[in-house]
């Protein structure tokens, strides 16, 4: 039944799997991020309970042996009754309940944060073994090409059959890789599908076909700035401060005692005709807070629970700092490592594997060099798509440890 419903509500995904397009659906399919928007709407209907006065009391009573007495009127009682606590309780009590939604849609957002990194780290995981899986396919082909050129070759005499020996291991080898590959992309696939609450198996669409080799950031001032500003995890620590800030407001109001006011009207009074103007009655009551142990305990309580939080507060700030700067401080290698692959690595490696082409036809350079030199270029190529996703992984970290969630275009 369950697995019905998760084909049937699953829309289907686009023609090229967007980065945007995963973002969103996981967002709107998660359970557990819906789990936290329910608990922070929940919260949220807690402030008018707070602010509000209890319920007004009434009370009657009779005394039947009076009722149809020759003797005497029937004798009865009715009251109502209205409790209203301390001046700023219930204020207190309204900035608790405020501060707890705030909690609560904080939790909200740090899970949407991290739940935004895991998608974007999933798909970057999908689209590297993707691009992987090319580069494989490629290099097949490539070395087919090497293959039949030495076995073109050793038919002339001009070399040995160990050429052919070397590329058949060279296929052997690829071909190796592509069941590794194989497994890989269908562990990505089954990663996507679970965050869409897709059957693990369920087809998906290819990745964007290139992801940019340049992400721009902002400095690092600015972002440590944005980070107190933005981050979740921070601002729910703070509305804890509130909480604790209110709890220890109502601590105070508490040595002070709340009031309930009275209307009664008693036929208990008798006879009527002396009686009558003792029968409507007004009053106070009010509890007596005398126990000043119990209160200064209570109070005592709320100020070390608030010191606390403060200190948490101060040490969450600390730790946020150095996350940003860990977390810049590698994304910076990451660009300066795709741009050593981009303009120095990758195109002498290119390079290097036509000389030894070129060389190899004209008997200069062994079958064995061919193949080194074009393993350093397949080496370049992959190493240069390692570096370029891990570039956007890190990315993707940063913009999570600053609050920032947009995904990468």
């Amino acid at each position: 039944m369950l697995h019905t419903e998760l084909v049937e509500e699953v829309p289907a995904p686009p023609p090229t799997l967007d980065l945007d397009w995963l973002v969103n659906q996981v967002e709107e399919r998660n359970p557990s991020l819906q789990a936290l928007v329910f608990a922070w709407q929940s919260a949220s209907q807690k402030y008018p309970q707070a602010v509000s006065l209890d319920d007004p009391m009434f009370m009657s009573m009779l005394a039947p042996g009076s009722v149809n007495s020759p003797t005497t009127e029937t004798g009865y009682v009715v009251e109502a009754a209205q409790k209203f606590p301390w001046f700023g309780k219930r204020a207190a009590r309204g900035q608790q309940a405020l501060a707890g939604a705030d909690m609560a849609g904080a939790q909200v957002e740090d899970y949407r944060q991290r739940l935004v990194e895991m998608t974007r780290s999933a798909y970057l995981d999908y689209f590297l073994v993707f691009r992987q899986r090319e580069i494989n396919d490629r290099n097949l082909e490539l070395i087919k090409s090497f293959r039949e050129s030495a076995q073109a070759r050793y038919r002339a005499n001009q070399v040995t059959q160990q050429d052919i020996f070397q590329a058949d291991v060279e296929l052997a080898d690829l071909e190796r890789k592509t069941i590794s590959l194989d497994r890989q992309q269908r562990i990505a696939v089954a990663r996507i599908n679970t965050l869409l609450r897709n059957p693990a198996n369920a087809p998906l669409s290819p990745p964007v076909g290139a992801l940019s080799s340049e992400v721009v950031t902002s400095e690092i001032e600015l972002l440590q700035q944005e980070a107190l500003l933005q981050r979740a995890d921070l601002a729910a620590v703070a509305a804890e401060i509130r909480e604790a800030a209110a709890a220890v407001t109502l601590a105070q109001k508490d040595y002070y005692p709340d009031v309930e006011i009275f209307g009664r009207y008693d036929t208990f009074w008798q006879p009527a005709s002396t009686q009558g103007d003792l029968r409507g009655q007004a009053g106070l009551r009010m509890n007596v807070p005398i126990y000043r142990n119990r209160l200064q305990a209570a109070y005592c309580q709320a100020v070390m629970r608030l010191r606390q939080k403060q200190a948490e507060f101060e040490q969450k700030q600390l730790d946020l700092a150095y996350e940003v700067q860990s977390a810049y401080e590698q994304l910076d290698e990451s660009r300066r490592t795709v741009a050593l692959y981009q303009n120095r690595y990758l195109p002498i490696a290119e390079q290097s594997v036509k000389a030894a082409r070129a060389n190899y036809e004209t008997s200069k350079a062994s079958f064995l060099e061919l193949v080194t030199a074009h393993r350093r270029v397949v080496e370049a190529q992959l190493m240069r798509q390692e570096a370029i996703v891990s570039m956007h992984r890190r990315k993707a970290e940063l913009d999570r440890v600053t609050g920032q969630v947009a995904p990468d275009r």
